[in-house]
């Protein structure tokens, strides 16, 4: 299903992108050597809770899933990638953590994730693929707009990361969202311009560049949930939400000293 929202469902698309993206600042804030995974997700219940929203993940359960997620946040460590379950793990000095958050208020859901080095230590090679992730997101939101196609923002996002020498994989990317979490389109991290579906303004689209450093193979964990490099390799992801409008594209999941 391709949902457009109306006016209305926007403006709550935008409260709630700004609830993820203050909720992900705050836990980075909080993110540092020693602070356990568990309390994360602690963290994001009770900030959930208190604002009257509602988690996207505690109770999904979907075809690449084993059981229900049972979490409130996705927390991935170094050769972890994507749909991290929270374990008992102590975060250490030079981590890659990446946080990857989706709630709904309103009706309307917001999906955005950050990847950041906990501690003093600052590996370059991990400075440089966060830094790549982040560039693709750009590239790919400045891609999209009214009369742009989806295959234009896949194309934008692939031709940074294939540039700066990751391997990209194309098992999962982005997608749209709305009064669910997971919604058609969606938006590989490669892709060939001019394809795909036309955009309209009121789409909602969550774009979320990730790599791996040497491979494009992802294994699974035992948990059944957590996605791995199958080398062992560090990984990052970054993301947003964004709406479609007439002039371009509008991110929801803005930080709010970043906000206009």
């Amino acid at each position: 299903m391709i949902e457009i929202l109306n006016p209305t469902l926007v403006a709550r698309a935008r409260d709630t992108g700004a609830l993820v993206a203050d909720i992900l600042q705050t836990l980075k804030g909080r993110s540092a050597v020693g602070t356990n995974l568990l309390d994360i997700d602690r963290w994001a219940k009770a900030m959930i809770i208190e604002a009257g929203a509602q988690s996207c993940y505690v109770d999904y359960e979907p075809s690449f899933g084993r059981g229900p997620f049972a979490h409130y946040i996705c927390t991935a460590v170094n050769d972890a990638v994507l749909h991290g379950r929270p374990h008992d793990y102590a975060l250490a000095d030079g981590d890659l953590l990446t946080l990857d958050l989706a709630v709904s208020k309103g009706g309307v859901a917001a999906d955005a994730a950050i990847s950041f080095l906990v501690g003093e230590a600052r590996p370059p090679a991990s400075v440089a693929m966060i830094g790549a992730t982040e560039r693709a997101l750009a590239a790919g939101i400045a891609a999209a707009g009214p009369g742009a196609r989806i295959g234009d923002i896949s194309h934008a996002i692939g031709t940074v990361l294939s540039e700066a020498g990751y391997p990209v994989n194309t098992e999962f990317g982005g997608h749209g969202i709305g009064s669910t979490m997971h919604q058609d389109p969606h938006v590989s991290n490669t892709g060939r311009p001019g394809r795909g579906y036309k955009l309209r303004p009121g789409l909602l689209l969550a774009l979320e560049p990730w790599v791996m450093e040497d491979t494009a193979r992802l294994v699974t964990d035992a948990d059944g949930w957590t996605l791995r490099s199958a080398t062992g390799c560090r990984t990052a992801h970054t993301e947003h939400t964004i709406a479609i409008t007439e002039d371009g594209a509008d991110i929801l999941t803005l930080p709010k000293q970043a906000r206009p």
